[in-house]
């Protein structure tokens, strides 16, 4: 799979039942799992650290998504 307009799709952030938090953009959202690329993981007070390559979330993990 291609993302080529990757950046027309806005960034969302995605708060987990842990607490902490994943910023990104949706590349897909298949059955239970959701995949974001350009991530940021967010835990605490911290700025955030970038994640390498894609990052895929359990829906089931997922508090509630913020979207512009």
């Amino acid at each position: 799979m291609q993302y080529k307009h990757l950046h027309t799709k806005p960034r969302v952030i995605v708060n987990l039942l842990s607490g902490s938090a994943i910023s990104g953009v949706v590349v897909s959202s298949r059955g239970p799992l959701l995949t974001l690329k350009s991530a940021v993981i967010h835990e605490g007070q911290s700025d955030g650290v970038p994640a390498d390559g894609e990052v895929v979330v359990d829906k089931a993990n997922i508090d509630f998504i913020q979207a512009p």
